[in-house]
């Protein structure tokens, strides 16, 4: 071992004695719990720097199962049904998984859904339309037969999709649910605000609030057999509320239909160009999620803490590309490492004290079962962020899961005993400075900065089928000798083309 430091170790209940070895082995100088885990008094009491995970909007079932009407929410976009005659039937749920999502029956369907004859894209008015709530299936009348009909509707997001994805991986069986909330809410915000008061008065030995995330979740739904549908790691489609959209109409004096959330099916996906009402809904919610991040941020720090933010998972809003993310008061990010692309995601971050890579494979037993060499994934995920590190270093490296699992390969932990001393003897050469660059590249898109590493990607580390080439062009320039930036079609027309750039 060259040094020590710079290194973040998951662990978990009864495992002191080897969580005590492996942190010594792997040179750790911070230890987290991790996902539904809690640290013992024994690992509390190793002298490390202390990460706790900590979830806003879910694990609080006895709150959000009293307020249904205050969970997440999002436009569904039913599947096309051809009309055969002058009354449709369109059934809402067909391809999605009823165990995630629910229909929005409180709120009045005829204000807040839409049915859009999609042959001619034409609004069918409300006076044509019915819900059978028992079947929850639209009635269409006054069809035009051969036109294809679909209904954009409101549901409920009822099972967090991170926990349920945790919760499938695992196999947790009939461990309960856990319903995320939406703070948007004054009693389901005040409710966030005074548990996270309370736990910080009851966790002093927390060096580090690990937030994982904050509000809203990226786009992630599943349809019926369990199966990933729509996936958008920038996707604000699981962001809306009635009362959320009637406040946009007063602040920006127009309506959003719901057409502008479902844009024919692709969820406003980062490969359509962005609309006026898209962009202007990515305004208004993120000025109330860091607006509200802020106060988490300023508790923590009151109470002695750091603040850092998970850039995953309910990450949604925050946006720490976009002007203003340094006015949040976070300490840290913390993203997991996929490739170059991802670390340079993460480590070219404004705005906050340092960046922590969360390298892959995670400790779960996906990856980590009998017969298989999680030290393959290993050498090669750090093979990918190690060309980009030396472009563009972040502060620290750990990983998750459950230690238990990792410990059963010794393979691995060898692997992470060799990268864990060679990322701390880069960090220890360059001083923590990025190299220079013999050029400018911009890449011209039309999100420039606010998608800086992200315009390519659909889900972590994991581009479109359709534009994995320019996904390349990001990963291939991640490390390269070469100084990245991202500029919009707008930021050419008001300002031009920079004279320092060499190459667009």
């Amino acid at each position: 071992m060259t040094s020590t430091g710079r290194f973040t170790l998951p662990s978990e209940e009864n495992f002191a004695e080897k969580t005590k070895e492996l942190a010594e082995l792997w040179g750790a100088d911070a230890i987290r719990n991790s996902d539904g885990t809690h640290l013992d008094e024994s690992v509390l009491a190793l002298g490390k720097k202390i990460y706790s995970a900590y979830f806003p909007t879910r694990a609080h079932n006895e709150w959000i199962t009293l307020h249904m009407d205050e969970t997440p929410q999002v436009y569904l976009l039913a599947g096309r049904v051809l009309a055969e005659a002058d009354i449709v039937d369109v059934p809402l749920m067909d391809g999605f998984f009823e165990e995630q999502l629910k229909p929005n029956r409180d709120a009045d369907p005829h204000k807040y859904w839409e049915v859009v004859d999609r042959t001619t894209n034409e609004v069918v008015d409300a006076s044509l339309w019915t819900l059978d709530e028992d079947t929850d299936t639209v009635h269409v009348s006054g069809a035009t037969p051969m036109h294809e009909y679909t209904v954009s509707f409101l549901a409920y997001i009822i099972w967090d999709p991170v926990e349920m994805y945790n919760h499938l991986t695992n196999g947790w069986g009939d461990k309960e649910h856990e319903i995320p909330f939406d703070i948007y809410h004054p009693a389901t915000r005040k409710f966030v605000f005074d548990t996270f008061e309370q736990w910080l008065k009851d966790n002093p030995q927390v060096d580090v609030v690990r937030f994982t995330t904050f509000f809203y979740q990226f786009t992630l739904l599943f349809d019926q057999k369990q199966r990933e549908k729509v996936v958008d790691w920038f996707g604000c489609a699981c962001t809306v509320s009635p009362t959320a959209l009637d406040d946009f109409e007063k602040e920006y004096g127009y309506r959003l239909r719901p057409e502008d959330f479902v844009n024919e099916g692709s969820y406003n996906s980062a490969w359509r160009v962005p609309r006026k009402p898209q962009r202007d809904w990515i305004d208004f919610l993120s000025h109330f999620v860091r607006a509200n991040v802020k106060k988490l941020a300023s508790l923590s720090h009151e109470a002695g803490k750091e603040a850092m933010m998970f850039l995953g998972d309910q990450w949604i809003g925050t946006e720490p590309y976009k002007d203003g993310f340094e006015d949040l008061g976070l300490d840290a990010v913390v993203g997991s490492i996929g490739d170059g692309t991802t670390t340079r995601m993460i480590a070219d971050i404004p705005g906050v004290k340092y960046t922590e890579g969360r390298f892959l494979p995670y400790f779960f037993p996906d990856t980590f079962y009998e017969g298989n060499d999680p030290s393959i994934e290993a050498w090669d995920n750090w093979r990918k962020a190690r060309r980009a590190i030396l472009r563009s270093p972040i502060a620290r490296m750990g990983y998750g899961g459950y230690l238990s699992l990792a410990a059963k390969f010794p393979k691995f932990v060898d692997a992470v005993e060799h990268i864990s001393d060679e990322f701390r003897d880069i960090h220890d050469r360059t001083d923590g400075e990025a190299a220079r660059g013999v050029l400018n590249v911009a890449i011209l898109n039309c999100w420039g900065k606010m998608r800086s590493w992200m315009a390519y990607t659909v889900a972590h580390a994991l581009p479109n089928k359709q534009t994995y080439s320019y996904y390349g062009i990001l990963e291939s320039l991640s490390g390269m000798r070469v100084n990245v930036r991202f500029i919009s079609f707008d930021d050419v027309l008001e300002h031009g083309v920079a004279d320092d750039i060499d190459v667009i």
